[in-house]
């Protein structure tokens, strides 16, 4: 048996981060199986209503694209860039011919594998913290490999954050891309 390399380990611990923040918002998160990770799928989260100005609304489902990255991140404005590898998963996530709305989460780690997690009888942590983006919306690349995306610094990808964006979706609002900041 073969170790996890390290980038199965980043992509492992994105994983963990998402299901906790999930589970602590009290919404369902199950991981995709290979024809949606093909489609740019990692996960899929459920959340349940009520939700504040969508009383008729009793679920949502999100699909999740997960990334993890110890290059810290380049701030630029109020975002914060990530180079998405492969044209195809912009082009997914973009998508307006989707029914069910999809987001990119980023986790930016630390830069070494022994920053990534701390434990004491406690507390288990993971250091550093993901953000979100819509691409819906944004506009066709005219790379062939890759594509600089932005990530809002006030969408955190923590239990409040995903409790507004279901809320938002239940309203039948769903994000679309900012773009580049100014």
């Amino acid at each position: 048996m073969h170790p996890l390399t390290s980038a199965n380990v980043e992509a492992e611990l994105s994983y963990a981060y998402l299901h906790a923040v999930a589970s602590h918002a009290g919404m369902s998160c199950s991981s995709s199986n290979r024809h949606e990770d093909n489609a740019g799928v990692d996960a899929t989260l459920v959340a349940w209503g009520p939700f504040p100005g969508a009383p008729y609304r009793k679920e949502v489902d999100l699909k999740v694209q997960l990334k993890a990255t110890i290059q810290a991140p380049t701030e630029v404005g109020d975002s914060y860039a990530f180079n998405l590898a492969g044209v195809a998963r912009y082009n997914d996530l973009r998508s307006e011919a989707i029914a069910t709305p999809r987001v990119l989460v980023v986790l930016f780690l630390p830069p070494t594998a022994e920053q990534w997690i701390s434990h004491t009888a406690e507390a288990l942590s993971l250091h550093r913290c993901a953000y979100w983006v819509s691409l819906r919306g944004a506009a066709e690349s005219a790379n062939r490999t890759a594509q600089t995306v932005y990530l809002p610094k006030r969408q955190i990808f923590d239990t409040a954050g995903l409790k507004a964006l279901m809320g938002t979706i239940a309203c039948n609002n769903v994000p679309l891309y900012g773009g580049a900041p100014l």
